[in-house]
Order: structure tokens, then C-alpha cells, then sequence
């Protein structure tokens, strides 16, 4: 049976079943809207650790061991780790990498990781290379503030424009067989850049990914928009995600009934994160916490997952390069 979809698309023949998930999240996410969904809620945000990274690292080791265990598994029994995060070199993912001791391969696909992870991770156990994968990612708001922006003791104004890094991390198990919403269709997405500039405008620069990697899923799948019950994005935020159904709308299709960005689900109005949340660990927490587990009552039965990465770097933003974006999508069912 052939695996290929169009152009872009991927059909998975041995379906892989996402059989566990796990999330931890800092202090100020566990007092958002999905709060009952997390497993964990830190104190702290450093989480007894010296600095942010190392939290972060931590926080990562911890979801990837909790999923594995909710699962009934042993971290033995686990063919490969796939992960990532959002800083230079993955640094927090590869220390944590270093502590699971488990064959590893380091991801970055920004905020389009887990994602990115589910799909390879697909690939991987439906070409019989393995039985069981772990996937995870993290962010952490203080570290990538201070890589990517402004350290927070400055106190810098932020934009209206701009999101929330989340901070937290979320993992799953992905097996060749067992129960749970299977993986049955994925899109791998192109880079697009449309010369946005402002790394606070991540919305705007990675809605129309976002829009490429659905609309090419809509021509390689034949599944029109309202075959699945709900479509989400990663962390476009609110401005991202009315670019989205714009951007649609000139295609002649409505989606706003069955569609949502996770990074508007996270916090409450009152918390003042601006346009949202964003970083790896957006889509992760609303996907290991709240979607999973709405699959798993049935409320959900078909879900379209995509993750939206923006690829600009420090050293590109200084060299005054436009944002590229890309977006994977990824189709649960039950």
C-alpha cells in the first residue's frame, strides 16, 4: 500500500497509538483555563534547580519518565526519544537526554516540535524500526525570553502583538499497538516567509504555514476541514489564529466551527499575556493534557494537530533577516 499522500502527505499503514501522555507546567499556567488538565503544577519556576535551562531540562526528564510510567512501560522498553526545545542546541533537551539514557534523536522544529515528533515518530514504528518511542518537548518563559529577547529582570514593555512563552513540558508514548487515538495521516509542512521582521509578531509570521500545511493536508488527504471534529494550531495566539480563518476565508472555506490555536486556550484574559501563549510546550500541554483526555472520554474522535514553528534565530535577528515559519500536521482518530 502506497504511504505517500500527494505532495506532501503521509498515510500510516501500521497505525501507531498514542498510548500515554504526560505534561508539567510552571506556577502561572497552572492558574489558567486547563488547569484540572496538567499533571503537574510547579511552585517555582525554577523548580529546584540554579538556573531556568537546568528547570527546564528537569521538567522535561520528569514528563517523558511520567508518561512512560503511566503507560506501564520502563524506560528500557523504549526504542528511541525524540525531542526538543527552544534553545541554542536544544541544551535543555540533550541534558535531560543524557540523564533517560535511551537511544536519542534531538529535534528542532521550533514551536512545531511535538509535532514534528509525532510525525517522525509515526514514521518510525510504521516502518517496523521499533515498537515504542517517547516523544517530548519543553519551553521555558524565562529562559527563551533571555535568548530571544530581553532578560526578564529588565522589565521590558512587551507589544500588544506579543505571546507568552509557556512554560512547561509534555510527552507522550507512541506504540506499535495498545489503545488510545491512533496516528493515521500526517502533512510535513514547507518553509514560508512572507518578510515579517518583528520576532513579537510570531502570530502573524506563522499563520500563513499554518494555512499552506492545512490546505495542502485538504488536497493530498481528499478530508475536507469538517472531517475532523476539531482543527488546532500551536500558539498562533489570537492574532495568528484571525489570520487563519482570513486567510481561509479567501479560499471560500469557513473553519471556525471546528477550529481553535492552542495558544488561546491556556490562559485566562485576566493573566495579561497579550496575544497568548507560545513555545514547544504550548501545543504540548493542551495536547498531553486537554486534547488526549478529551479523546479518550470520546468527546473527541477525530483530531487534526498542527504545530507552528517560527525558525528565526538570535544571529538572524541581528543580522536583520525576515522570520521563516513552517507547520506539520498530524491526524489523530479513535
Amino acid at each position: 500500500m502506497k504511504k505517500k499522500l500527494g505532495q506532501q502527505s503521509i498515510a500510516f499503514v501500521h497505525q501507531p497509538v498514542v498510548t500515554s501522555t504526560a505534561c508539567i507546567v510552571g506556577p502561572m499556567e497552572g492558574k489558567g483555563v486547563l488547569a484540572s488538565y496538567f499533571d503537574h503544577i510547579m511552585q517555582d519556576t525554577l523548580y529546584g534547580q540554579e538556573t531556568w535551562e537546568k528547570a527546564e531540562s528537569s521538567m522535561l526528564e520528569w514528563a517523558v519518565k511520567t508518561a512512560v510510567s503511566k503507560e506501564g512501560s520502563t524506560m528500557e522498553d523504549i526504542d528511541y526519544i525524540l525531542a526538543g526545545d527552544l534553545l541554542n542546541q536544544l541544551m535543555s533537551t540533550h541534558f535531560a537526554a543524557r540523564e533517560l539514557n535511551r537511544p536519542f534523536l534531538g529535534l528542532y522544529g521550533a514551536c512545531s516540535t511535538l509535532a514534528e515528533s509525532l510525525l517522525l515518530g509515526g514514521v518510525l514504528l510504521d516502518g517496523e524500526f521499533g515498537s515504542k518511542v517517547a516523544i517530548a518537548v519543553s519551553s521555558h518563559h524565562d529562559a527563551a525570553e533571555r535568548q530571544y529577547r530581553f532578560p526578564t529582570e529588565l522589565g521590558v514593555q512587551r507589544p500588544l502583538i506579543a505571546q507568552w512563552t509557556v512554560t512547561g513540558a509534555g510527552s507522550a508514548v507512541i506504540s506499535s499497538a495498545g489503545n488510545g487515538p491512533k496516528i493515521t495521516a500526517a502533512t510535513v509542512g514547507k518553509v514560508n516567509d512572507l518578510g515579517i521582521k518583528d520576532p513579537n509578531a510570531m502570530g502573524p509570521a506563522m499563520a500563513p504555514a499554518a494555512v499552506d500545511t492545512l490546505w495542502q493536508h485538504i488536497q493530498d488527504t481528499k478530508r475536507q476541514p469538517a472531517y475532523y471534529d476539531m482543527i488546532y494550531t500551536g500558539d498562533l495566539g489570537s492574532v495568528g489564529k484571525e489570520l487563519v480563518l482570513d486567510l481561509f476565508k479567501d479560499k471560500g472555506l469557513d473553519i471556525s466551527t471546528n477550529y481553535e490555536d492552542c495558544g488561546c486556550m491556556i490562559y485566562k484574559e485576566t493573566q495579561d499575556t497579550h496575544a497568548g501563549a507560545s513555545g514547544c510546550a504550548s501545543s504540548a500541554i493542551v495536547f498531553c493534557g486537554y486534547i488526549y483526555q478529551q479523546m479518550l472520554q470520546k468527546k473527541l474522535k477525530k483530531v487534526l494537530l498542527i504545530g507552528t514553528g517560527s525558525l528565526h534565530s538570535t544571529t538572524s535577528y541581528q543580522q536583520k533577516e525576515s522570520i521563516p515559519c513552517i507547520a506539520h500536521a498530524v491526524a489523530l482518530e479513535l
